[in-house]
């Protein structure tokens, strides 16, 4: 009965593309539009930084640049970041196996990294894109139903947004004396989130709303299964990944020169990589993060943050290669 409900004469069907298509052509132009202006924003106020502590030091912009470079402890640091993107890589397709195995079915965690690791390739350009990649590709291989899957990553994006926060939070509560007064709004950020959590938990569980038939859309099927005890789990095991990271950058900072604590980096990591999650744009915003929160080393910040988020996005992708063939054997044949 609902899946004749579900369907759409094929007039319908092409007048619903034609207005999708006409509304992302009036939409889209806007977006780029906005993009490039928080691009240019953030270059603009890293290239007035870094010009600003060129002069005091007396130097040019490209040798004041040079000799921050020049100082960089590089060999411990491609140690540090190739350990940390490898443990990353483990930690990452634990969680995906384990959320593909709470709603959908036993998938084994071996036939999961080579999918998850050809999806690095495509979230160079954006994380969410490489989700959906994840999503045509077990579909293609295990004929798993499109929506299944993609309900699973719209799970998993949902989680991950709350666990960056959660963590966020515990940095605040720790060390929020000595951050900068923006992040003073973060306990009513984060109460707002806890309530918005428990109406969205209890709305998918049908405790309130049950007349509503929103819930029932194929994807958010992963919700409507979901136990406070998967978001839960699911906190539990990405932490490790987040918790190595803060100990990872606290290290690498020092090889960049900059001395820096774990509990000071707890707070600000969470933060950074949320930004750095959105599309391409905030990855600029993510990197100029770094010289804002350490105002006293503008040329150390903005290499380590330009070199520490694209070298992580890079290897990855390195990972998806060396997994690549495996992926197309298993695709294709």
């Amino acid at each position: 009965m609902t899946e004749q409900t579900d369907l759409e004469s094929p007039s319908e069907s092409q007048e619903a593309k034609n207005q999708d298509s006409t509304a992302k052509t009036k939409t889209n132009p806007l977006g780029r539009v906005a993009f490039l202006i928080l691009t240019a924003i953030c270059f603009v106020y890293l290239y007035s930084r870094l010009n600003g502590a060129a002069a005091r030091e007396g130097l040019s912009l490209a040798a004041y640049m040079t000799d921050v470079f020049s100082n960089v402890a590089w060999l411990p640091w491609l140690g540090l970041m190739v350990a940390y993107s490898l443990f990353y890589f483990f930690i990452d397709t634990l969680v995906v196996t384990r959320a593909l195995n709470w709603f959908i079915a036993e998938i084994k965690y071996k036939d999961i990294l080579p999918i998850r690791a050809s999806a690095y390739i495509i979230s160079i350009f954006n994380e969410q894109i490489g989700k959906g990649a994840m999503a045509y590709y077990l579909n293609k291989r295990d004929q798993i139903p499109g929506w299944e899957v993609g309900s699973v990553m719209l799970f998993i994006m949902y989680c991950e947004v709350f666990y960056l926060l959660v963590w966020a939070s515990i940095g605040y509560f720790f060390g929020g004396s000595g951050l900068p007064e923006v992040f003073s709004l973060m306990p009513i950020i984060a109460a707002g989130a806890a309530i918005f959590f428990v109406i969205w938990l209890m709305y998918f569980q049908g405790t309130i709303l049950s007349e509503n038939k929103f819930r029932d859309k194929r994807i958010f099927d992963a919700f409507k299964q979901a136990k406070f005890k998967h978001y839960f789990l699911f906190l539990l095991l990405r932490s490790p990944a987040l918790l190595a990271a803060i100990a990872v950058y606290t290290i690498a900072l020092n090889l960049f020169g900059v001395e820096a604590s774990f509990m000071e980096l707890l707070p600000y990591l969470p933060v950074i990589f949320f930004a750095a999650a959105v599309p391409t744009p905030m990855r600029a915003a993510a990197i100029t993060f770094w010289v804002i929160l350490f105002p006293e080393n503008e040329g150390q910040m903005a290499a380590f943050g330009f070199v520490q988020h694209n070298f992580f996005i890079l290897f990855n992708a390195v990972i998806g290669l060396v997994f690549w063939r495996r992926a197309q054997r298993e695709l294709f044949n």
